[in-house]
């Protein structure tokens, strides 16, 4: 954790001279206060942006206010780009990870998946991003998506794993999916979590989706600490 010391209201001991100061000395270092909050970037797509839903009901609106909900303080930037695939994202990154960033959490890929990339193409674009934040000593939170079967067996397969090939490489935290516990694969549970155009989550399904990963965002601040 990152403290920084204070100074000001600690009570005098004892005459001045060198036990005094060995003393006030002790006192700083038995108590410190906490510092300037993590600063997060959440960099993504739409589905990070808060596509279709009013700006306090988004994914980092509610993200931040379950972190804070937690006791804990950090402070998020919204780096969702509507229509963003990996490649913009990879085109952005250097830019988007100021000296204020501490932490990212990184959510690209389902553009390229309904644009049908191939998933070597998101690989490559995927680990320009998180070779970025490991030079630029920033841990990341990686969040994968799942492909659809209708692109095939093997283009499924090869997508859904370079998600995980990536987080253990860069040795990234990982969150499986975006929509994991909104019922992935029953198409009748997730009808109440999703907007009429079915690809965005509505607030509800916002809501559940920030209270099954953000434990996991909190793993993310406590290594930026």
């Amino acid at each position: 954790m990152r403290f920084r010391l204070k100074t000001k209201g600690f009570p005098r001991y004892g005459a001045p001279g060198l036990r005094g100061k060995v003393a006030a000395l002790l006192l700083l270092l038995a108590a410190p206060a906490w510092g300037d909050p993590v600063t997060v970037l959440a960099l993504g797509d739409s589905l990070t942006q808060g596509y279709g839903l009013p700006q306090e009901k988004g994914f980092v609106p509610q993200l931040e206010s379950w972190v804070a909900d937690q006791g804990v303080e950090a402070a998020f930037i919204n780096a969702g780009v509507s229509g963003d695939t990996s490649a913009g994202g990879a085109a952005r990154v250097g830019w988007s990870l100021t000296k204020e960033v501490d932490a990212m959490i990184v959510a690209l890929g389902g553009n390229d998946l309904l644009r049908g990339i191939d998933p070597a193409v998101t690989r490559g674009n995927l680990k320009k991003i998180l070779q970025t934040a490991q030079e630029r000593e920033v841990p990341v939170l990686l969040v994968g998506m799942h492909a659809p079967g209708n692109f095939g067996p093997e283009y499924k397969r090869a997508f859904d794993q370079l998600y995980p090939d990536l987080a253990e490489a860069y040795d990234t935290l990982f969150y499986e999916s975006f929509f994991k516990d909104l019922g992935e694969g029953d198409p009748a549970r997730m009808r109440q979590y999703f907007q009429e155009d079915g690809l965005h989550p509505n607030a509800k399904g916002v809501t559940a989706i920030v209270e099954d990963m953000g434990p996991d965002v909190l793993r993310l601040i406590e290594r930026a600490e």
